[in-house]
């Protein structure tokens, strides 16, 4: 059924109701404030007859004295007069009965006029927003007028359709420069297998040089797929969030980073204090690793890294500094994004650019705050404040 046809029927309901107890209100007051008819004898005429007095009420004077004939005609009055009530009465709610029947029509046909003109607007809505698909999402209701609920529920759906909008913008741009990344590495595969194949003074040991390609290419693959999927996991949210310490999983990094780190000639400085959070134990870590592998690889010769992990009243903080090339602000926001870095370093070979992303996305399903400052000496000063852990 139709809203503006359920919103005539109970205009008209609620009109018919009220109206049926008004008439049954008015039919009762005026039913018990009916006349009763007394007489009583008051004087006597100087013919030598009597004058009497007809009372509407139930009580007579207290020396009156009704002959015969006079309580018969007292009896023939009160009978007409509750002839003529009965009657009034009978009109009364015939008369009433049908202004009411007239009236509910009236009240109806008003009804179904004004709320259609209530609805008019959510119509217009709706037809703008069937009209609205990906193509033309940028569209907007911009409905104008007073300040009311229509135009609250308007300004929502605006609101609704540019997060739409930004988001499938996102959309496209993360599948174009995904396609992009795993088109680099498969070009380069292609291109190996087929000097191969076409040489033909290949020997074992060239085999063997080109084989060593394509297994690093494919790692490459590999470790992009995986980033990918982590991102999509971490979008998700979270399934079964468990007590972890935050402190304990950054050891474990920096134990597992250090070989590396000396690689690079780089200083890790780590100051790990007891920090419990609930989350989810392998995305915490790869956070973690994350901030950890992107620091490291976006650093000087000789440069330095610092971590830190512990409290702020009742929650727990993770924080990665490191030097590196100086980064303008304006750019902060940007290398949250995917596939976004400032600059290639001379050894980022497997980097996509999804480090930071990846550690956006899983702070943001642990509902945890994620700062990045760029530091005015170099390098990036990230900071993620989780919430209080649970307690069981």
């Amino acid at each position: 059924m139709r809203v503006r046809l359920r919103l005539t029927l109970l205009y008209g309901v609620l009109f018919l109701l009220s109206g049926a107890v008004l008439l049954a209100m008015t039919y009762l007051l005026v039913a018990h404030s009916g006349p009763n008819v007394a007489m009583s004898t008051t004087s006597t005429t100087p013919s030598g007859g009597r004058s009497v007095s007809i009372y509407l009420g139930d009580d007579l004077p207290a020396d009156s004295k009704l002959t015969a004939a006079e309580q018969r005609v007292t009896e023939a009055v009160r009978e007409q007069a509750v002839r003529q009530q009965t009657e009034l009465m009978h009109q009364l709610l015939v008369q009433s009965g049908v202004a009411l029947a007239v009236m509910s029509v009236l009240s109806a046909v008003l009804g179904w006029l004004v709320a259609g003109r209530v609805l008019r607007p959510l119509q217009t809505m709706t037809k703008s927003i069937q009209r609205i698909s990906a193509r033309n999402v940028h569209e907007r209701l911009a409905v104008t007028g007073p300040r009311d609920e229509l135009k609250s529920l308007a300004d929502t759906v605006d609101g609704l359709l540019g997060r739409l909008e930004a988001a499938l913008d996102s959309h496209k741009r993360f599948v174009a420069n995904a396609a992009h990344e795993l088109r680099t590495p498969l070009t380069l595969e292609h291109a190996l297998l087929e000097e191969t194949a076409i040489d033909p003074d290949a020997t074992a040991d060239s085999f063997r040089g080109q084989f060593e390609q394509l297994m690093a290419v494919s790692e490459q693959q590999a470790r992009l797929l995986e980033s990918l999927l982590v991102l999509a996991t971490s979008e998700r949210g979270l399934d079964r969030p468990e007590s972890v310490e935050l402190s304990g999983l950054t050891g474990d990094v920096l134990r597992a980073v250090g070989p590396e780190a000396r690689r690079r000639d780089l200083a890790v400085a780590a100051e790990v204090r007891p920090a419990r959070v609930t989350g989810d134990p392998a995305l915490i870590e790869r956070l973690v690793a994350n901030l950890v592998d992107n620091a490291m690889s976006y650093n000087v010769p000789d440069g330095r890294v610092e971590v830190a992990t512990g409290t702020e009243g009742e929650r727990s903080f993770l924080s990665v500094t490191n030097t590196g090339p100086p980064v303008p602000p304006e750019m902060v926001d940007q290398l949250l994004s995917p596939f976004q870095r400032l600059g290639r370093a001379a050894d980022d070979d497997g980097h996509h650019g999804l480090g930071l992303s990846i550690v956006q996305s899983i702070a943001a399903a642990h509902s945890a705050d994620l700062t990045v400052r760029a530091r005015p000496e170099g390098g990036l000063a990230i900071r993620v404040l989780f919430p209080a852990a649970e307690t069981t």
